[in-house]
């Protein structure tokens, strides 16, 4: 057996992990969208 795998780090889900990513990249282009929808609709 790999050494990797023997001598595993995190024994996390994965599925968590990246489900966390994909909801903060996710809520930091949401807030810069809006952020952005915010100054159009103020400058003009």
């Amino acid at each position: 057996m790999n050494e990797f795998e023997a001598n595993v780090q995190s024994k996390r889900n994965d599925a968590v992990d990246s489900g966390i990513g994909f909801a903060a990249s996710f809520g930091f282009f949401t807030i810069l969208f809006i952020v952005a929808t915010a100054i159009k609709v103020i400058a003009s």
